[in-house]
């Protein structure tokens, strides 16, 4: 059974502070799939997500409600910015190259989940290479003629007559044996030798990149690749990275593309979520020259993939009708309404993000489970150094961030970031020559690390 709307918040609540009005729309939203695909194909077809757009300043939580929601439920997800796509024929980022590059990455975590499945086989059969590469088979030269693990068996057989007379097949496959149980008890993972590994990439490719032509530089690049010689590069490594480079290439091996292609297509079309950030970029009224030229130019490019229509991807058609569309802005200067009303008419949901208030950016400091108080006594205690915050000190922070915000540009919590690296600057420098020490950080402590800067309003512009 899918996850009630009061479960997502909760698991929202876990990582986000606030924002409960935008926590509930994605929940209903993403309830609302689940709910679709306990009716009828038939009624399938007909139920359509209902697209929002998140309004708010930069900083209070809208790419992170996004990016956790979809993590919630190993959605397909990526975020991209609509202001980096450009009108049909100017030089730029092609606005279908959003769904290809969400079915990119689909595509790639179904493939590792099917590596995972046969983890177990493909760790086999790297012993078995790294068994050939070590001891070759009768006839086959050695690929590791000076590798110290020769020293081992002209030990073993230099003082036995009997040995030095067995036929080489014998001697060959004792060995292997001997070889096998030492790998696999893991002893000789520090152990040097020369493997050879696939190449498969064409660095002359490189020149589609960048230019709107990615799709069709990866086109080619596969075309070649099943036609072209593959590449063999010599490596000498430990066994132990011998080991893992052998599996990674026995698993993908092992993978059924075109299986991991119609699964992760399935995906796109029935899960997948597009973040679109900094949608009121492109809002506004044209102006007859200049950078904003294409603006609407670009609504209407967007509007059919929104809408619903069919995109090429080099694993077969995705059509877009039921991916979920999340797009976010902070609408300083425009505003939702300034958007072409057919694609006004794609996001039926509004929310407003409220900005943080102080108290909001102390809970932010301290509440989530990846708070950033967490964040920095844990990489602390990488270098056995304790690191205590008091309450006053907690306070201060917040509300220093709090004030830098209402007097220069507001940037939400990201301005804790800034504040938290310059109090910790001194004790991260320091911190391997304090092992085993316990720092205490209050509000002296910061104040004096903060001194200066608060009392010069210029200089705080600058660094915080």
């Amino acid at each position: 059974m899918g996850l009630t709307p009061k479960e997502i918040v909760a698991e929202l609540d876990k990582y986000i502070v606030g924002q409960d009005a935008a926590k509930k729309a994605v929940a209903i939203a993403l309830r609302n799939r689940y709910r679709r695909k306990l009716l009828d194909a038939d009624l399938q077809e007909e139920i359509y997500p209902k697209n929002i757009i998140m309004i708010g300043a930069t900083g209070v939580g809208k790419t992170e409600i996004a990016r956790r929601l979809a993590r919630l439920v190993n959605a397909p997800f990526i975020k991209v910015e609509a202001s980096k796509f450009t009108e049909v024929g100017y030089v730029g980022r092609d606005v279908e190259s959003m769904v290809r590059e969400l079915t990119e990455t689909t595509v790639r975590a179904v493939k590792n989940e099917k590596m995972e499945e046969f983890d177990e086989k493909s760790r086999k059969l790297a012993e078995e290479r790294l068994l050939e590469f070590l001891v070759p088979s009768s006839g086959k030269k050695s690929k590791n003629s000076k590798n110290p693990l020769e020293f081992f068996f002209n030990q073993m057989y230099e003082n036995d007559g009997e040995n030095k007379s067995e036929s080489s097949s014998l001697h060959e496959e004792q060995q292997k044996e001997i070889l096998k149980q030492k790998l696999e008890r893991k002893e000789l993972e520090n152990e040097i030798i020369e493997i050879e590994q696939e190449e498969k990439k064409y660095p002359f490719l490189d020149m589609f990149s960048g230019y709107g032509m990615e799709e069709m530089g990866a086109n080619i690049n596969d075309a070649l690749g099943s036609i072209m010689p593959k590449n063999k590069k010599k490596r000498k490594v430990s066994i132990e990275e011998a080991r893992k480079i052998l599996a990674f290439e026995e698993g993908q091996k092992l993978v059924d593309m075109d299986e991991v292609g119609k699964i992760a297509l399935n995906r796109v079309e029935e899960d997948g979520i597009i973040f679109l950030d900094e949608i009121d970029k492109i809002a506004g009224k044209n102006s007859s020259q200049g950078p904003d030229v294409s603006r609407e130019g670009v609504q209407r490019d967007i509007l059919p993939i929104v809408e619903g229509s069919t995109v090429t991807t080099k694993y077969g058609p995705v059509k877009t009708d039921h991916i979920l569309f999340i797009a976010a802005g902070a609408f300083h200067i425009s505003k939702p309404s300034d958007l072409i009303p057919e694609l006004q008419g794609r996001f039926p949901i509004r929310v407003e993000l409220k900005s943080l208030t102080c108290q909001d950016l102390k809970r932010i400091l301290t509440e989530p489970n990846n708070s950033l108080i967490k964040q920095y006594t844990a990489l602390l205690k990488t270098e056995d150094v304790e690191v205590a915050f008091t309450e006053d000190a907690i306070d201060y922070i917040a509300e220093m961030a709090f004030q830098v915000n209402a007097r220069t540009e507001n940037i939400g919590a990201r301005r804790l970031h800034t504040i938290m690296e310059k109090v910790l600057e001194e004790l991260l420098f320091e911190a391997p020559y304090l092992s085993g020490q316990t720092i205490k950080i209050d509000r002296e402590y910061v104040g004096k690390r903060l001194e200066k800067i608060v009392v010069d309003e210029e200089l705080s512009k600058y660094i915080l």
